[in-house]
């Protein structure tokens, strides 16, 4: 069994549809090519990995000479488990 939608209801989601079709299009911007935005997002996110990378890196030579845990460090400077 199907529930039936008034052509009302139906008018009014393609509206709002419509909508937010137009402010998606004003966010992403006329002429920018949103493969471009992929790429650029991609290799941020490259960059920020290698940066964590290095940083844990770090915390984990300063945890062998301090002769501690890497978790210990993290609680030391306060760092918290989500990226």
């Amino acid at each position: 069994m199907h529930a039936t939608i008034s052509a009302k209801k139906q008018e009014a989601r393609l509206t709002a549809l419509q909508v937010e079709i137009e402010a998606l299009q004003k966010e992403l911007r006329e002429g920018e090519d949103a493969e471009q935005i992929v790429k650029k997002h991609i290799s941020l996110l490259h960059r920020y990995n290698e940066a964590k990378d290095a940083t844990q890196i770090l915390i984990g030579r300063l945890a062998a000479i301090k002769q501690t845990t890497v978790r210990q460090i993290h609680e030391d400077l306060d760092l918290k488990n989500t990226d």
